[in-house]
């Protein structure tokens, strides 16, 4: 599970004294546990990788509001952090893939028209679940069922 990957990492950053990766680790292994275990819910990998994708997201959002707000410093800090927490995802799916994809759904599922497209976001949001996000997969489901 990717949790205990999580765990070991966190091990490691202790016994090498890497305070930012433990700072970093320990804070989503505390926003997985509160999505999770604290919630009721199962801890799946599915869980997981949302709490990561989550986390990867907010550190985007914040490094262009530091950058925007000429804090490189902070900007940096943010980046390391995304760029630790994408380790533990998913290789992401080029455009190509996603267009792949999404024309053997569309070839299975029959749909054609715009008017379709949420049924086929649903249909193809299993096939691709952490290796895209819903922004890429809308823009190129429009070019194709355009």
């Amino acid at each position: 599970m990717i949790i205990d990957t999580i765990l070991s990492d966190i091990k490691t950053a202790m016994k090498n004294k890497d305070a930012a990766a433990l700072t970093a680790l320990r804070g989503i292994h505390a926003q997985i546990k509160d999505a999770t275990v604290n919630a009721g819910k199962d801890l799946t990998d599915d869980a997981v990788l949302a709490c990561l994708e989550k986390a990867v997201k907010q550190r985007a959002d914040a490094i262009a509001l530091y950058e925007k707000g000429g804090r490189p410093e902070l900007a940096a800090k943010e980046q390391a952090e995304m760029d630790l927490f994408k380790r533990y995802l998913p290789a992401p799916l080029s455009r190509e893939e996603i267009e792949a994809l999404a024309r053997e759904t569309m070839a299975s599922t029959g749909i054609t028209s715009k008017k379709e497209m949420g049924k086929l976001m649903s249909a193809l949001k299993p096939r691709i679940a952490h290796r895209a996000d819903g922004k890429t997969v809308s823009q190129v489901l429009q070019g194709l069922l355009s």
